[in-house]
């Protein structure tokens, strides 16, 4: 079976690929630039106003940086904890594309004919895409679908005090934002040590054994999807600054 990576260039990437790499045939990464960041931030705008994506901004530079340089410790024991390596992968493996839904993207996914893609961390793929090979597109998503859509799944869990939903999914890439076929689900278990740069790294954790799960269960031909659930659940977004402080002091989740 052959494997091919429709990645960002985030470390999730890098840690997926190393769990991966001994126990499947994974031909090549192709990873796509970053998106424009002013670009990125007018998209924003326009779907949330500027009120909303200027707080959102003010947590992302202020608050996470914060929270991030006093994690650094936590984050080490975690990525022991679950063997996420972040050793560099094998230029030769690499394919550096301008986007997911280039040309030369769709070129590639031609010639190399994979029989999975796995996508990690891209923008969403364009129909054009997921139509230019008969490979089964997955993802992992960190959150629980359809409930948690979007970004940050773990922590918007916590705030709803849904931990029952606190987790991963891995599903079938559809053209919406993470409402393909359901394959398999993992939920984490957090601690008072963690906060919101830290549940990512549980979640990078725990999602390895499904994927490996779902690879063979393609591999061997009893893969079993789950019915889509009746309804789309809730799209999430960055937290605010003012939401973040909000939840944290009032509903205590960090």
């Amino acid at each position: 079976m052959k494997i091919i990576f429709l990645a960002g260039k985030g470390q999730s990437t890098v840690f997926l690929y190393n769990a991966l790499k001994d126990d499947f045939n994974i031909a090549a990464v192709l990873q796509e630039d970053r998106v424009d960041s002013k670009k990125l931030i007018k998209g924003r705008i326009k779907r949330l106003g500027y009120i909303s994506v200027f707080n959102q901004l003010l947590f992302q530079t202020i608050i996470s940086k914060i929270l991030f340089y006093f994690s650094k410790n936590r984050i080490e024991k975690l990525k022991l904890k679950y063997s996420l390596s972040s050793t560099p992968i094998p230029e030769q493996k690499i394919i550096n594309v301008s986007s997911v839904n280039s040309e030369e993207s769709i070129k590639n996914l031609k010639n190399f004919d994979a029989d999975v893609i796995i996508v990690n961390g891209t923008r969403i793929i364009s129909k054009k895409v997921l139509e230019s090979t008969k490979a089964k597109f997955i993802n992992t998503h960190v959150g629980i679908t359809p409930f948690y859509r979007g970004v940050h799944g773990a922590y918007w869990a916590l705030v709803a005090k849904d931990i029952n939903n606190c987790g991963v999914t891995i599903h079938e890439v559809d053209q919406g934002i993470d409402t393909g076929s359901i394959l398999r689900q993992e939920r984490i278990t957090i601690s008072k040590k963690d906060n919101f740069t830290t549940y990512p790294y549980h979640q990078y954790g725990v999602s390895v054994a499904p994927m490996k799960a779902v690879l063979n269960d393609i591999k061997n031909n009893t893969l079993v999807k789950q019915k889509k659930a009746p309804h789309k659940g809730k799209l999430y977004y960055h937290p605010t600054f003012t939401g973040y402080l909000y939840n944290r002091i009032f509903k205590g989740v960090k």
